[in-house]
Order: structure tokens, then sequence, then C-alpha cells
């Protein structure tokens, strides 16, 4: 089975809450219905098939875990055991491996268990969550950026973009800082390398002028931390000249990471902003103070649900709010962009580039991998749907290199970045590859014509059976047919056509 498009689509399982101590699994007793329904949700179907008994418990079940879900009779428990059985399992050629070796990477030289960590964020700010987190399989954290400021954080800061399915598409906050003092996250890093020396602690700082970048990365050294990240791209900061107003400043980039590197031994990382239009200059000036990787992207600036009635954008703060950093699975696009850019340039070979920017799935993790990510940090998906998450990201892509054949995960890093091309100009563009139309999954409902008529080139028109008829000599092959097709009933056809 080549990891690619999923068998069952989330769609199909909308309604699962994806509870914490589900109710179905105690219902059942067979099985744990809802670790195989997470990953079904997280495009880890074939791992999830590796956890099932040989025999479906379910064919011959009434389905009480059905009624016992929080959402009674609403999520087809049943149905979606049955299908990883006739769908997903016969097309499961490759086991699970039986141990992790093929995700063991580096950063920076330091060896990582796995490739994921916890981002810079509230879900890396205390002692207990970090534990937690390693414990539950984590590599590592970025913790919650440190500094000398007095931090006091507006209520309510979150808000969200919300698909019609109830989930999370872009997340928006006005967070700030740590808000406890240096003093006390020093104790913390203390505690974590004592209790859990093999896991990766990656101290963000923020300082205020050239010693204080320096003082921080020292005092980050002295108490245990592997390595230090320098958060120039926070755009949610108070006072001026932090941030992102340091990170759109090549000059200021260069300057505080010498500062830092002057002030320790351990690997020093510049994490960028990507509110700029390009981000070589300033990772650029993050060598030449000599950065020893790249950390990108942090959160965009954004305006989210501004309400009608009141005026007031999201989350309004006694009547006001403020532009703030957008994040999640809405921005990886972007992301990506920003990575492959960074990855294809040749000034910056060799500098390690810990990639994040709307990782959900191992899917998302391995895109960024192919662009060059050598280290994939995460947040807006654990403040979601919780560590438990790593599950899923470790089992799928560990999958994926034993499917693929490689030996380790470091193998994949930078594989997408000679095809990717940075403008359109290097495109052939004297062929057309013609959708095609499965007729037996089409409904009939004309989102394709309906679509190609008014967004595209009046290609489709439909037969007297309500199924779609292309017009060859109309078509361009845009492929905006196969996008809008709700039933997914519309695929490329296998050979291109040559423009005559």
């Amino acid at each position: 089975m080549i990891h690619n498009e999923p068998v069952i689509r989330r769609g199909e399982m909308i309604r699962c809450a994806l509870c914490g101590d589900a109710p179905c699994d105690a219902a059942c007793g067979r099985i744990n219905p809802s670790s195989l329904l997470r990953s079904i949700w997280f495009r880890n179907e074939q791992g999830a098939v590796s956890r099932l008994p040989d025999a479906n418990p379910c064919a011959t079940c009434d389905a009480p875990c059905e009624r016992a879900c929080v959402r009674p009779g609403e999520v087809p428990v049943k149905s979606l055991v049955g299908r990883l059985y006739s769908q997903v399992k016969p097309m499961a050629e490759t086991e699970v491996p039986a141990d992790e070796a093929r995700l063991k990477c580096d950063l920076c030289g330091i060896p990582l268990e796995n490739p994921f960590l916890l981002s810079s964020s509230v879900v890396a700010s205390t002692y207990d969550m970090c534990a937690r987190a390693f414990e539950a399989g984590w590599a590592g954290a970025c913790f919650k950026t440190i500094c000398s400021m007095d931090i006091h954080e507006a209520s309510p800061r979150f808000s969200a973009l919300i698909g019609d399915g109830g989930g999370i598409i872009g997340f928006k906050n006005i967070e700030q800082l740590s808000d406890h003092s240096v003093a006390e996250n020093m104790e913390i890093f203390r505690r974590l390398k004592a209790k859990y020396p093999g896991k990766f602690i990656l101290a963000s700082i923020m300082g205020q002028d050239e010693a204080e970048w320096g003082e921080l990365a020292r005092r980050c050294e002295e108490n245990g931390a592997d390595a230090v990240e320098l958060n120039f791209s926070c755009p949610n900061m108070a006072e001026g000249g932090l941030g992102s107003d340091i990170g759109q400043v090549p000059e200021l980039v260069e300057r505080f990471t010498a500062a830092a590197k002057r002030a320790c031994r351990i690997p020093v990382l510049a994490k960028l902003t990507p509110n700029v239009a390009d981000m070589s200059p300033a990772a650029e000036a993050a060598r030449r103070g000599g950065a020893d990787g790249i950390a990108a992207i942090n959160t965009i600036k954004s305006a989210v649900g501004l309400n009608i009635h009141t005026y007031v954008s999201s989350p309004a703060v006694r009547g006001r709010s403020a532009v703030g950093g957008y994040s999640g699975n809405a921005v990886k696009p972007i992301a990506l962009r920003f990575i492959a850019e960074l990855g294809r340039n040749p000034k910056l070979r060799g500098l390690h580039l810990s990639a994040m920017g709307g990782v959900e799935t191992w899917q998302d993790a391995l895109e960024f991998i192919l662009l060059g990510g050598g280290s994939i940090q995460v947040t807006t998906a654990v403040m979601q749907y919780g560590y438990r998450i790593i599950d899923d990201l470790k089992e799928g892509l560990n999958l994926y290199l034993a499917e693929k054949g490689f030996a380790s995960v470091k193998e994949a890093v930078g594989l997408g970045l000679d095809a990717l091309d940075a403008s359109t100009d290097a495109l052939e563009r004297d062929s057309v590859l013609f959708p095609h139309f499965d007729r037996e999954a089409c409904v009939g409902c004309g989102r394709c014509a309906i679509s190609c008529a008014d967004g595209g080139h009046q290609a489709i028109r439909l037969d007297d059976r309500r199924r779609p008829v292309l017009d060859g000599k109309k078509c361009v092959g845009c492929h905006l047919c196969l996008l809008v097709c709700p039933q997914r009933a519309i695929t490329s056809a296998k050979r291109r056509v040559s423009r005559g």
C-alpha cells in the first residue's frame, strides 16, 4: 500500500469528537475504537490496521460503542472498523516496523530520538507539560520564550477560523512570552534535564539589547539547554523593536545572533518571521552572525472574526482587539514556501532547518522534511488534539520510511527541492492533462459543470443521466473540476495530450 490518499476520508467520521478517555473504548472491551478513529483522522490508516486482531470483532457485534458515544449513533464506528478490514488491510503490504530506529536524527549534531519537537508556545511552558510530552514520546521541546520583561497576558487571547465540520482551520493568538521569571525557567530546565537526559531542550529567548541576548543564552546553557532559539519573529510584542520587528531587519538579526553566539557554546538557531517578502536576507544575516540553524515559520500577522455588529475582531478584549499571529493547518502552504526558499539557498547550505507551520499529520511533517526540514516543531495541533498526536506522527512516518526503503529519516531531507521551482516560468506548457470521470462514483450533483462554466473554460456539460461529459477542444486541463467534486469522482487522466 502506498502512503498517499487515504481510503477513509475525514468527512466520514466528522462527528467523532476524538474524546479523551473515550466511552467507546469502555463499551467495546475488545479493541480500542478511539485509537483506530484517531489514526484514521491523522492519516495513519495503515498503522490502525496493524493494531487490529486477525478477525474483525465488529462483524458479529451490535455496536455498543456507537450507543456509548458522546454523540450517540452519530459516529459509524462499526462501519469504519469494517472498512479498515475490507479496504485498507488487503493493501497493507508493509508491516509497521518493530522499532523506531529509522526516526533517529539530530539537531546540529545533537541526537534526537525522532524529528518531532514541541514549538515555543503555551504547549511547552511548564515542567509538568514538558514532562508529560516527553513521556508521550516527543523527542524534545522548544520552551516558551524566556525574557526578563514583565509579561501580563490579555484575556481572552485565542480565536480561530472554524470549518464546516466544527474543526479549527486557522488559529489566531495574541499571546506573548513566558510569564515565569528567568530564574523559575532555569529551575525547570535543570529538573527536566535531570529527569529526561535524553530529551532535547531548545531554549527560546528574547533579549532587549545585545547584553541581554548574550546573558540569556549563557544562562540557558549553564542550566541544561541543548541549544538556543532566538525569537526574532513573535508578532505580538507590546513594545516596538522586539520580536518580528527584529526579524524584518537583517542587520539586527546578525547583531543579536552574534551576541548570543559569543555568550554560549551550544548551537544557536534564529527563528525568523514570515511577515516578509523573502526570508533569505534575514537567514543569511543569521548565518553571518554565526547561527547554526534556522527555525521557521512563526505565526503570520492576521485579523480574524470581525463582528459585524460590534465592529471588533476576535479575540475581543473589553471592546478592542489587535493584529495577532495566525497558525494552524491553514498556514502550511505558506510555511512550506519559506522552508523551500531556505532549503534551496546555497548560502545556507549546512545550516539545520527546524521547520514548522500547520503540522497535524505525519504527511504534513513529511512535506516539510522533503523540502529541507531536519526537525519538525508543532504547537497548534497539540493545542487542539493534545500530546497524544505523537503516536500517529511517529507511526505513520516510520511506516512510510520502511515502505520506501529508507534506513533513516535523514535520507528524505530535501528530496522535494529539485522539483519545486521558485516561479512558474520553468514549467512545461505544451500539453494538457485532462480530467478523468468515474461515472460509478459520480452522483450527478453538477458541481463540476457549474465551476467549469463560471470559473473555468466551459468544457463540461451534463448528459441526460446527469453525468459529466468533457469537451476536449475547450478543456485546458486546469483541474478545477477535480478539486470541487464532493465525491472525489474526478481524477487525472493517465497521459498528457499535446496541444495541437
